[in-house]
């Protein structure tokens, strides 16, 4: 059987049976929003031959480390059912900190692939409070992206948005440094509002006492113009000051907001013509999604004239991504994963791959390039729709509009707009894929 063994260096595991590939078993820390690569904890497991394994009487001991293992290798395998019970009993084998995140994080992994967003979240939550789990290896861990797509996740993000000490922090503050990539100069100004607000206070402190000695007058009394004058400038530099605090902290949290859209909008899943499922920051770089978002004869509609200029927009990387109001209400038949059909369950990569062999797999752009063919179909519609109502209230347009909203290469909003857009001029807009302007997009 497979003897568990620490390795000696920032215990660091990874499973080497030379014959079976398994699932590594969690990331230790990633970048919150773009980073794709991830340090893995695993155990090492040491091949030996059957024989030797009826020979140890304490291998076979179950154990929480064992179970996980074990887990790992149904997980890898497909049997995710299996797989479940296995995590499920190293959490009642006492285990220690790192093993219960272990179990509970891939737990939650079996319940996103069986399409239980409720149980998933339930086991995430709990490995965020208790057991120190990164919110970034959630947002980036391929076998969790369906359950990016349920309300769960929804309610479990914007948990983590308030950055309490129980869930989420290093989620807000990884927002918080990209915001401060942005705006580099915002401490500094802070700096400079809260100093020069202090100093007029100390000097208002000491002006206040003059100016009422001024009004009384008399032998030695200062000017009271001048001493009226230097006070007004104290109070008013001081509102003057804590306006611009207080608007600087508003700008901050309305960039931090754009921040989290963007991340949700780089997590919502399409299929792509071959029946693949993808989420939007894997097609970065290779094509400029245009969403339209409307009633299904307006968006039918603007589909039909864009066929007319179909050949020009596919030079520009144009991926048409329709959207119907209301479509996220309808019951959804499929349950499981994003509701693919079996037969699209092929085109995935299958489960258990490791990490960044996946992550390459899926960004591969000569694939990519030949399965983005003009159009895509969105998965969760429910999620598209809340995303786009959240930008349509933060541009002041009235939720339910019929809007179209054009991605640059790198996933960022280009423009948006009322009603559906004029394939002309987008044409004329939009440079080809070749072209310097859109190198320079990437």
């Amino acid at each position: 059987m497979a003897v568990a063994a620490f390795a000696p260096h920032r215990q660091l595991f990874s499973l080497t049976n030379s014959k079976t590939r398994t699932r590594p078993w969690l990331s230790y820390k990633t970048n919150l929003l773009h980073s794709r690569k991830k340090t893995r904890f695993c155990f090492i497991s040491c091949s030996s031959s059957s024989s030797s394994t009826s020979q140890s009487s304490e291998a076979n001991i179950e154990t929480a480390e064992s179970c996980v293992n074990l887990g790992l290798q149904l997980f890898s395998k497909g049997r995710v059912k299996d797989a479940l019970v296995q995590f499920e009993t190293a959490l009642n084998l006492d285990p220690n900190p790192v093993e219960a995140q272990a179990a509970l994080y891939n737990k939650a992994c079996c319940h996103a692939y069986r399409g239980e967003g409720k149980k998933a979240a339930d086991c995430l939550r709990t490995a965020l409070r208790e057991y120190n789990l990164k919110f970034g290896t959630i947002l980036n861990d391929p076998d969790l992206a369906s359950f990016r797509a349920l309300p769960e996740f929804k309610e479990l993000q914007e948990e983590a948005k308030l950055g309490g000490e129980d869930i989420g922090y290093s989620f807000r503050r990884d927002l918080k440094l990209i915001s401060e990539v942005q705006a580099p100069f915002r401490g500094v100004r802070r700096f400079f509002y809260v100093a020069f607000s202090a100093a007029a206070g100390i000097s208002t402190f000491f002006t206040i006492p003059r100016l009422f000695g001024a009004i009384k007058g008399g032998d030695g009394a200062p000017d009271l113009w001048e001493t009226a004058g230097n006070a007004a400038i104290n109070v008013g530099g001081i509102i003057v000051l804590v306006a611009l605090f207080f608007w600087d902290n508003k700008k901050e949290e309305e960039q931090l907001a754009q921040i989290s859209r963007d991340e949700t909008l780089s997590r919502l899943p399409l299929r792509l013509t071959t029946n693949r499922v993808v989420e939007l920051v894997q097609l970065r770089d290779t094509v400029r999604p245009v969403i339209l978002a409307g009633k299904k004869e307006t968006v039918s509609l603007a589909m039909q004239k864009a066929e007319r200029f179909r050949t020009d927009l596919l030079r520009r990387g144009v991926l048409l991504v329709p959207v119907i109001w209301g479509q996220g209400k309808e019951p959804q038949i499929e349950k499981k994963g994003f509701g693919i059909q079996p037969k699209a369950a092929a085109a995935l990569p299958s489960i258990g791959e490791d990490f960044d062999k996946r992550a390459q797999s899926i960004s591969a752009k000569s694939r990519l390039k030949a399965e983005t063919r003009f159009k895509a179909e969105v998965v969760s519609p429910a999620e598209w729709e809340r995303w786009i109502i959240d930008q349509q209230q933060s541009e002041g347009v009235t939720p339910g509009e019929d809007v179209y909203i054009i991605l640059r290469l790198d996933g960022r909003v280009r423009r948006s707009g009322r009603g559906m857009p004029d394939w002309l001029e987008i044409v004329k807009e939009l440079p080809p894929l070749e072209a310097l302007l859109s190198k320079l997009e990437r």
